[in-house]
């Protein structure tokens, strides 16, 4: 006969609900105890029911996290500071990506409903407020990630984009840059048009400095590189001195095409600036200056929002954290003229 938890809690010498709370929330479970729960769990090997347990429960022990983009590395490492996060409040995580799909974005909630997640975490397309109240009138909390929402609906995590962009430009005008090019899109996407909004801030604040956009519709690698290309048909004159991608990834393609096909010199001719500061800016073909967004504290907020929605599911105001990025300088513009 396969063990259960008395069995483990009799050989752990602990109670039966210690060994529970090991399970569900090891956190709260003193180190030694843990080691004698954990080393029981061994020697007998026991397997715990899940499927018994969530329906007994109504609600399983994971969490659904709807990723936006999970081609852009700063999803990546968001989704690794959720799971690191999670695992503190005996959570696991079940990933998703939309890809930027309505209907993707809709059969995965479909999927974490079906489920019975214990909450969701996610970054929308579009409004979601209907979606949210199907999930509220299940006793399950949802998080909105990178946007803000209704207050008296959801709370909500994102990041001052319109700060970042204004603070992107800034740098680049006070680099001497007078002729700058926005390379971002599509247009509706908010954190694109808010990183736009700050640009064209920090322009209107500085007489005789003009900004070019330059759209583009999806923000990989290649999309950079096709905007290089373009640049290059250009005359040197009528070229950016300075141009502000909306993440890195078209940052890192605009500055392989423009350096080593163009033989421009980054930053004396042009100066880059792109967004997100993801793990390889620093080893771009010239190390890339960036804004970093503050993934790990990010990440944090929304695991913990959530495990406090569960409880306040009835509150009338719920908390809408917003996060300042951060200027990171590297050699793509140190130089000032």
């Amino acid at each position: 006969m396969a063990a259960g938890i008395r069995d483990v809690a009799e050989l752990a010498k602990v109670s039966a609900g210690t060994v529970s709370k090991y399970l569900n929330t090891p956190h709260r479970v003193a180190p030694a105890t843990s080691r004698r729960i954990a080393d029981a769990i061994d020697a007998l090997g026991y397997v715990r029911n899940d499927a018994a347990r969530q329906l007994r429960a109504g609600r399983s022990r994971t969490i659904g996290l709807l990723a936006f983009d999970i081609a852009n590395p700063f999803f990546i490492d968001l989704a690794h500071g959720v799971e690191q996060r999670a695992i503190v409040h005996g959570l696991s995580v079940l990933l998703g990506n939309s890809d930027e799909n309505i209907d993707r974005e809709s059969r995965y909630l479909d999927l974490f409903e079906e489920q019975r997640v214990h909450g969701v975490l996610v970054s929308p397309i579009g409004s979601i407020d209907r979606r949210i109240e199907r999930f509220h009138r299940q006793g399950i909390p949802v998080v909105l990630l990178d946007k803000m929402g209704d207050p008296t609906l959801s709370p909500s995590v994102s990041i001052d984009d319109q700060s970042g962009g204004h603070m992107a430009v800034a740098h680049l005008i006070s680099r001497g840059r007078t002729r700058i090019a926005f390379v971002g899109g599509p247009e509706g996407i908010r954190q694109v048009d808010d990183r736009l909004a700050g640009a064209l801030l920090a322009v209107a604040e500085n007489p005789g400095v003009t900004l070019e956009v330059i759209p583009v519709e999806t923000r990989g690698v290649e999309d950079g590189a096709r905007v290089g290309e373009s640049l290059l048909l250009r005359p040197p004159a009528q070229r950016p001195d300075g141009i502000f991608a909306v993440n890195d990834r078209l940052a890192f393609g605009l500055l392989q095409t423009i350096v080593t096909e163009g033989n421009v010199r980054v930053p004396h001719d042009i100066a880059v600036i792109g967004y997100d500061d993801i793990e390889f800016a620093a080893a771009a073909v010239v190390p890339l200056s960036s804004i970093r967004q503050p993934r790990e504290e990010f990440a944090a907020a929304a695991v913990d929002l959530l495990v406090g929605e569960d409880m306040s599911l009835d509150e009338t105001q719920h908390p809408q954290i917003v996060l300042k990025p951060e200027l990171v300088v590297r050699a793509s513009t140190s130089h000032a003229r």
